[in-house]
C-alpha cells in the first residue's frame, strides 16, 4: 500500500495500481491520491498534493502542447503507455484545481473463453457484417468485452481489422487478422473524418469508440450495410434502452426510415453491468438482445416492449435480460440476493422470481 512521506513519481502511483489490480487512479490538487478498487475508492497515505507535485506528473504523460491544451479547453482525454501498462488519461479543472483520473488498461487481451462471457457473442464476431453495439455505464467492463470479442477475430479469421478510438485503450497484435488502430488526434484529427474514410480503407470489420452522435451513428449503420461488421458502444444500461437511445439521435420525421435501417443492420446488443460477488471480487451480468426475424419486426414497427418480451423466452437464441443474469449468479451462489437486487433495473421482478424459487 502507500508509503507516507513523500509524494512518488506518477510511474511509481500507476504501477502500485498494476502491480494490485486496481481500476483507476484519482489525483488532484488539495487532495490526497486515492486509487478505485473492486468499484470503490481507497485513500493512500501520501501528502495531500500540491502544484508542483500534480505539473510535475503532467509532464510525466503530456507533452508541452498537450499541457497548453488542457489550460485553455479545462479538460482533456488522452492515453500513455509507460513501460509496464497503458493508461487513459482525464484532466479535468475542479474548485480547488487541477485533476487527472488515469484508467488503467491491462496490456494482456483476456478471451471470450477467460472472461466466461456467453458464446453467441462468438457467433456475433464471426458474422460478415452487420452492427454490434456493446453498452453499459463507465467501468462496467465494456471495453474488455469488447476487446475479447476483436481478439477473437484476430485469433480466428483472416479479416482486415481497423479501429478508431479516443484514446486507443487496448493494443493487438495482428495474427490471423491485420489490425490497425488509429487514435483520434494522433492519426486522425475528426472522428468522423476517420471513420469515413474507414470504407475507402477495405477494412472487414470497424471497431467504433464510443457512437456519441446521429452523424457517428449514421456513418456506422451506413458501412454496417455496405458489407462491413461495425461494432461500437453506447453508455446506456439495458439492451431496450440502447435502441431507444439510437432511434432518440434522429427528429420525428426521419423515424420510420431509420428503424428500418436499424432493424435490417443491427445483429445485436450486449448490455453489460459488473456486480460483486460473495468472495469479493467482481462479476459480469448481461443484458442481451439478438436481432431475431419477430424483433426486426418489432423493431421496425417500434414496439419495443414487444422486443423485451421476446428477449425473456428467447434463451435459446443467446438472448439473456439482465434479471435473469442476475438471478443465475443468485443462484451459483456468486451474488447475496440483497445485491443484486440493489443493481436491478426491475427490483421488484427480480424479488419476485427469488422468491419463486426459495
Amino acid at each position: 500500500m502507500a508509503q507516507p512521506g513523500l509524494s512518488p513519481s506518477l510511474e511509481e502511483i500507476v504501477r502500485i495500481a498494476h502491480q494490485q489490480g486496481y481500476s483507476d487512479v484519482h489525483l488532484g490538487i488539495g487532495e490526497v491520491p486515492r486509487f478505485r478498487s473492486l468499484g470503490e475508492m481507497k485513500k493512500t497515505d501520501w501528502p495531500i498534493t500540491d502544484l508542483e507535485v500534480f505539473q510535475g506528473w503532467l509532464q510525466e504523460v503530456l507533452s508541452a502542447n498537450q499541457i497548453d491544451e488542457f489550460c485553455q479547453r479545462k479538460e482533456f482525454d488522452g492515453s500513455h503507455a509507460f513501460t509496464f501498462v497503458r493508461v487513459r488519461i482525464n484532466l479535468l479543472d475542479c474548485l480547488k484545481g487541477a485533476a487527472m483520473v488515469l484508467r488503467i488498461i491491462p496490456q494482456t487481451i483476456l478471451s471470450l473463453e477467460q472472461l466466461q462471457l456467453p458464446d453467441v457473442l462468438k457467433e456475433l464476431s464471426s458474422k460478415p457484417k452487420g452492427l454490434v453495439l456493446v453498452t453499459g455505464s463507465t467501468g462496467s467492463g465494456k471495453s474488455t468485452t469488447l476487446a475479447a470479442m476483436i481478439d477473437w477475430i484476430n485469433r480466428n479469421q483472416p479479416r482486415h481489422i481497423l479501429t478508431i478510438e479516443d484514446p486507443v485503450e487496448f493494443v493487438h497484435q495482428s495474427n490471423q487478422s491485420l489490425i490497425r488502430h488509429r487514435e483520434v488526434g494522433h492519426h486522425t484529427l475528426k472522428f468522423h473524418n476517420a471513420l469515413k474514410a474507414a470504407l475507402r480503407e477495405d477494412p472487414d470489420v470497424i471497431l467504433i469508440g464510443e457512437i456519441r452522435d446521429q452523424e457517428t451513428l449514421t456513418t456506422a449503420l451506413e458501412a454496417s450495410q455496405t458489407g462491413h461488421l461495425v461494432f461500437g458502444t453506447l453508455h446506456t444500461n439495458s439492451a431496450i434502452k440502447t435502441v431507444e437511445r439510437v432511434l432518440g439521435m434522429y427528429a420525428p420525421d426521419e423515424q420510420e426510415s431509420v428503424r428500418r435501417s436499424i432493424s435490417e443492420s443491427l445483429l445485436g446488443v450486449i448490455s453489460q453491468g459488473l456486480i460483486r460477488t460473495t468472495d469479493n471480487k467482481r462479476a459480469a451480468f448481461h443484458d442481451i438482445l439478438i436481432n431475431t426475424d419477430a424483433c426486426k419486426d418489432y423493431i421496425q414497427r417500434g414496439a419495443l416492449d414487444e422486443v423485451e418480451e421476446i428477449m425473456e423466452r428467447s434463451g435459446f437464441d443467446g438472448m439473456v435480460t439482465a434479471n435473469q443474469s442476475l438471478l443465475n449468479l443468485v443462484e451459483a451462489g456468486l451474488v447475496e440476493a440483497e445485491t443484486a437486487i440493489a443493481v436491478s433495473l426491475k427490483p421488484n421482478e427480480l424479488t419476485q422470481s427469488l422468491r419463486g424459487r426459495h
